[in-house]
């Protein structure tokens, strides 16, 4: 009898470790980093105590009039968000785009001054580090969902998890994620 107590509690206390390691601390998010459009290195180490908003972006899009509603939360939200777009070219090729011709169109159509990531996948074989660790829920803790078109959006919280993935037509200053950015 004592043999079965003490393996139900090796069981319970295995399955407990294996849960904990499961479920990301935010560590992971902060060891990731990429390369700016300008060729940069950007280590997201920096984002700590700040939310993030990861957007993957394109130039000739349907969406794209929303560089404008993302520059506005950047600026009116600048002391506790940190706005980084990933330019693609995998939904409809509308970021065909060399890395400067898209940061010549942010800047002048949009005024964009927040951080803009190289092109690169978002899915697929080839799918940036970044994304592979917002889509993992081994990763990121619990979210699975791909962008399924240009401006989706995923909010991580000042603590590095992942809090929330919004799909394209949730706008950026909507009250879904205003609500979000003052729980702070």
């Amino acid at each position: 009898m004592k043999t079965n107590h003490f393996l139900v509690f090796l069981f319970m206390a295995l399955f407990s470790i294996s849960l904990s390691a499961c479920q990301d601390s935010g560590d992971g998010f902060y060891r990731l980093s990429f390369t700016t459009l300008s060729g940069e290195p950007y280590s997201f180490e920096q984002l700590k105590g700040k939310y993030v908003l990861l957007v993957n972006t394109a130039s000739k899009c349907g969406f794209t009039k929303q560089y404008a509603d993302l520059q506005k939360l950047s600026e009116q939200y600048a002391d506790r968000l940190v706005v980084l777009g990933f330019p693609c070219n995998q939904f409809g090729n509308q970021e065909a785009g060399s890395n400067a011709e898209i940061g010549e169109f942010c800047q002048m159509y949009y005024g964009v001054t927040f951080t803009m990531m190289e092109k690169s996948d978002v899915k697929g074989e080839q799918q940036n580090s970044v994304y592979r660790w917002l889509t993992q829920a081994d990763a990121n803790g619990w979210n699975t969902t791909e962008p399924s078109w240009n401006f989706c959006k995923y909010l991580i919280s000042p603590d590095g998890k992942l809090l929330k993935f919004f799909p394209s037509q949730v706008e950026p200053m909507s009250d879904e994620i205003i609500r979000l950015l003052k729980e702070l």
